[in-house]
């Protein structure tokens, strides 16, 4: 009716040839309107979340775009027009319980320099409940005031029966990092890799010579005065190795029950042994064994035989296992006896003698 309405109106009735025209023409931009009509809808599927509420209005302006939304979307519309997010809600929920979630630490390996952080912490990945961060955060020590929200955004997904872990050695010998890591949680598990302090300077001055060539000899560095065998204890490489004096600060936040000491010198001769312990410390099952672990005798430590998700072995990067900076042996004896007192305190606070003198 409409259309013969429209058609005698502006057309002689006469005029078949210029009706059937204005019928085409009519028919054309109904379909043109369709067609614009399906690609807008469809277009409204795509976008952000901010464009919820304008695409939950679109659901209800054809019946055909209807159902194409609501095969094409995971929200659905109340009747007042406002989405819907509980699909959303368990897809969300589905997706935690298969990947985990983000969560603040149950333990760290807090330090030491060049005491050996790197292969404990490449070592005990391997076992399937220990999920850990691979670069060092620097949370404690530099990056405190970004918030916990900003640390916890760096650690990986971790299921309820895994452990997430994260390692930089440098909050051993930081004033504030026992306090602030207490604050985030006093049952935090801390982990400290220690070294014969002298051989742990000496590591300590050839990383730094190797990227700042020009600077004094390990010698110059050590000592405020060699002849009286004075050494001086502001340099950083020389105070690292002051064990004791960082362990008295720790323990004033922390029972020693949660501290827990690995060997340097053990994990290169008896990584296996040395994991174990790690292992039974963390709680966990004792998976990473001597299975895992083969000697590089071109680097001079283990390495981890090969994963079955690699078609070679792993060995721990090109910086690790560098020849030492020769020292005269003189200045070794010196360095020796001034840490002697220091090392004979922490094996009776940790009860255990390294047999470093």
């Amino acid at each position: 009716m409409a259309y013969r309405f429209l058609t005698s109106r502006v057309v002689p009735s006469s005029n078949r040839l210029s009706r059937r025209s204005l019928f085409i023409a009519t028919l054309c931009l109904s379909f043109t309107y369709l067609c614009y009509s399906l690609l807008f809808c469809s277009d409204a599927i795509m976008q952000s979340e901010g464009d919820e509420p304008h695409r939950c209005l679109l659901l209800h302006s054809a019946a055909a775009t209807k159902k194409l939304l609501q095969k094409s979307s995971s929200y659905y519309c109340t009747p007042s027009g406002a989405p819907d997010r509980r699909s959303n809600s368990s897809a969300a929920g589905a997706g935690a319980a298969k990947f985990g979630n983000k969560k603040l630490p149950n333990a760290i390996i807090v330090g030491v320099k060049k005491g050996g952080t790197r292969a404990v912490l490449e070592f005990i990945r391997i076992h399937p409940d220990v999920r850990a961060v691979g670069t060092e955060p620097h949370f404690f020590d530099r990056n405190y005031d970004r918030g916990f929200d900003w640390y916890r955004g760096l650690m990986p997904r971790t299921l309820d029966s895994q452990i997430t872990m994260e390692k930089t050695p440098s909050y051993f010998v930081t004033r504030e990092a026992p306090r602030r890591i207490s604050s985030m949680s006093r049952n935090t598990k801390l982990i400290v890799v220690v070294r014969n302090p002298v051989t742990r300077a000496i590591s300590d001055y050839t990383q730094t010579l190797s990227k700042k060539p020009d600077i004094p000899t390990f010698e110059v560095l050590a000592f405020k005065n060699k002849s009286l065998g004075l050494v001086d204890t502001s340099w950083n490489a020389i105070r690292i190795g002051m064990y004791i004096l960082h362990l008295e600060n720790w323990l004033q936040y922390f029972p020693l029950s949660q501290i827990h000491f690995v060997s340097g010198e053990m994990l290169i001769t008896d990584p296996a042994g040395e994991l174990a312990r790690v292992q039974d410390f963390l709680g966990l099952k004792r998976i990473v064994t001597d299975k895992h672990f083969y000697f590089n005798k071109t680097k001079g430590f283990p390495c981890l035989k090969k994963p079955e998700s690699s078609s070679l072995p792993r060995c721990l990067g090109k910086s690790k296992g560098r020849t030492h900076v020769q020292i005269d042996q003189e200045v070794i004896e010196k360095l020796r006896e001034f840490y002697r007192p220091y090392n004979i305190k922490f094996y009776e606070m940790v009860g255990h003698d390294f047999r470093w003198d």
